[in-house]
């Protein structure tokens, strides 16, 4: 694994002396198997065939179904290296039929993709999209079922037949097909994120059938481990009778409760269905990375919808340089000494709107809402900035994030919903712990700014900041304000001694699992004005899209947050300016990026106004 594959030999060869004189024969062809493993990694395919084809007739003789299965798919992926696609083809078809006979989904799935690659190779498009849907459809079966700390590495393992999938469909020209895939994963990756923090659900009956779902599964995870070990006949035929009642059960529960089917989604959701909930005058875009996939180009697939329409553009790209673009201009944007974001800016203007850019502009939008996933998850695309007409993205058009297309997130407007709550004012809470290292004061001027602007509004700050008022007050307004401490990413924030994933109040800290106990079904917006939330493309975390996709799912219509801590005089004024452009009129889009353009006329760094986004229904 460090790459000295020298020394590796040497050691598995010593390995390999003592396996023989002990007579440990299942020993012995795993150890041909890795030596194998190396020689084809160094480039002597011929060798590693070799150590293949004596380790294939010790795994049949000691009635090892699965090293045989392991091996047979190794030689042919040595076969498919060396141009020999048939040959390659004949041994993974053996190790499949293999693998399914003693219940290995996950080496199905693997194989399944193999075979994929050899018919998009020798140009047979249909078999590797039927092989590779396959395949993903096992992997999300199984990712249902894993344990909660695997969820995300999982995924990430199964990314590259996603990306696969993704890049013979639009070849294909089958755009709507894609995107279906792309929207699955996507979704499929924040149902992780509210799996892994343990979110919560506001209805009893479905929560306690997610809970008894959830040890079902646990003792399915627990099953899946011991068949590493355990040869029995008995044991897959036990795994494949329990998995066929998880599936059944998570079946029955979507069914009983569509709050939370996306929990259990591993079906696409036909396309026309999604777009029919993407309000008039709305144009969504969906970069989509389509790199690091052997024997395939790196291109960028932009998915580009209105109401009822959905085209397709792709770009090649670098994946390399363009990594250390966007590293390098996440750092740029949140340090407002350093000038040269603009140039950063323009270049990454130049690789992700310049191809898009005629598209966009004859839909006339109102509104461009992003949904942005993986390393561009982070990036305030409204600063990316177009030096042909020296203007940011933002100057152009209102710019929010979608945390995927849903007809749940695009909702029509609940307006009976809202008549019930205050529509023109806002409960704000500011400030609850007035000391170091805890203290927020331009928080406290914030919100009376907003009891200004909406006499209606009603506000608390310091220990009267309670969650338990939250909770109690919540229902009765549509716009919900926090000027308070917020910690959404995976370490705790030490700065400001909070746990990860938590809202500071005064009483105690909103574990945001359980957002969906406070109410919020109805609220326009939930603004979270002070959090801070992990910047880091090396992680693929979900950042404030998961917690946005945790407050939407709780009822929220929209969520306001900040992609890093921001400076307080500056919030304080953004905020005024949003509220008074909210009651002017405008839709809260409009408003957001109205008060944006009041700061970059007085030259402000992006670092000032970028990082608040609005996450959700921008009207």
């Amino acid at each position: 694994a460090l790459g000295e594959k020298q020394k590796a030999l040497e050691f598995y060869n010593q390995a390999l002396l003592l396996r023989r004189a002990v007579g440990d024969r299942a020993g012995e062809a795993t150890t041909l198997n890795n030596i194998g493993a190396v020689y084809s990694a160094l480039g002597e395919k011929q060798k590693a065939l070799e150590f293949y084809n004596q380790a294939l007739p010790l795994y049949r003789a000691v009635g090892d179904r699965a090293g045989e299965a392991t091996t047979l798919n190794n030689i042919g992926r040595v076969y498919s290296a060396l141009g020999e696609k048939q040959k390659a083809l004949k041994f993974y078809n053996q190790a499949l039929l293999l693998w399914r006979a003693v219940g290995d989904r996950f080496g199905e799935a693997i194989i399944l993709g193999n075979i994929s690659v050899i018919f998009q190779s020798t140009n047979r498009p249909t078999e590797a999209i039927t092989n590779l849907e396959q395949s993903l459809k096992l992997s999300l079966e199984m990712r249902r079922g894993l344990q909660r700390e695997n969820r995300q590495k999982f995924l990430q393992e199964k990314d590259v037949y996603a990306t696969a999938l993704v890049d013979i469909l639009i070849n294909e020209k089958k755009y709507a097909q894609a995107f279906e895939w792309v929207n699955l994963f996507t979704t499929a990756d924040l149902a992780d994120y509210t799996r892994l923090i343990n979110a919560k659900v506001a209805n009893p009956e479905a929560q306690q059938s997610l809970d008894e779902w959830s040890k079902k599964n646990q003792q399915l995870e627990a099953l899946r481990q011991q068949l590493q070990s355990d040869q029995s006949e008995s044991l897959p035929q036990q795994i494949r009778q329990l998995e066929v009642e998880v599936y059944s059960d998570a079946e029955n529960i979507s069914r009983r409760f569509p709050e939370v089917a996306e929990l259990f989604e591993t079906t696409p959701i036909d396309i026309k269905n999604l777009t029919s909930s993407i309000p008039a005058g709305t144009v969504v875009v969906q970069p989509v990375l389509l790199t690091n996939v052997r024997d395939m180009p790196n291109n960028i697939a932009f998915f580009i919808f209105t109401k009822g329409e959905l085209s397709v553009i792709k770009k090649s790209i670098k994946p390399t340089e363009f990594n250390k673009l966007i590293t390098q201009y996440l750092k740029q944007v949140q340090n407002d000494t350093d000038a040269s974001y603009a140039e950063t800016g323009g270049e990454l203007y130049d690789i992700l709107i310049r191809p898009i850019e005629d598209k966009i502009k004859a839909l006339s939008p109102k509104q461009l809402s992003i949904i942005a996933t993986g390393k561009l998850r982070h990036l305030p695309f409204e600063t990316l900035y177009d030096s042909k007409t020296n203007q940011f993205i933002i100057e152009k058009y209102p710019v929010n994030y979608l945390t995927r297309v849903s007809n749940n997130s695009l909702k029509s407007l609940d307006v009976q919903n809202s008549v019930s709550r205050k529509p023109q004012a806002v409960l704000a809470f500011g400030n609850p712990v007035p000391s170091d290292p805890q203290n927020l004061p331009g928080a406290e001027v914030e919100v009376r700014n907003i009891k200004e602007i909406f006499p209606d509004s009603e506000f608390y700050i310091n220990k009267e900041a309670t969650l338990e008022r939250f909770k109690s007050q919540a229902l009765r307004f549509s716009f919900l304000h926090l000027a308070t401490h917020g910690c959404f990413q995976t370490e705790d924030c030490q700065k400001v001694n909070l746990k990860n994933n938590t809202l500071l109040f005064a009483d105690e800290a909103l574990n945001i699992a359980n957002a969906a106990l406070l109410g919020l079904q109805g609220t326009q917006l939930i603004t979270l004005s002070a959090c801070q939330t992990a910047v880091d493309t090396n992680v693929n975390g979900e950042g404030i899209a998961g917690v946005a996709y945790i407050f939407e799912r709780a009822g929220a219509k929209a969520v306001m947050a900040s992609l890093w801590a921001v400076e307080d005089e500056a919030t304080q004024e953004l905020m005024v300016d949003f509220y008074q452009n909210l009651k002017l009129g405008m839709t809260k889009g409009e408003a957001l990026q109205k008060a944006k353009l009041k700061l970059i006329a007085d030259h402000r760094h992006p670092f000032y106004w970028s990082p608040f986004v609005l996450i959700g229904d921008a009207r």
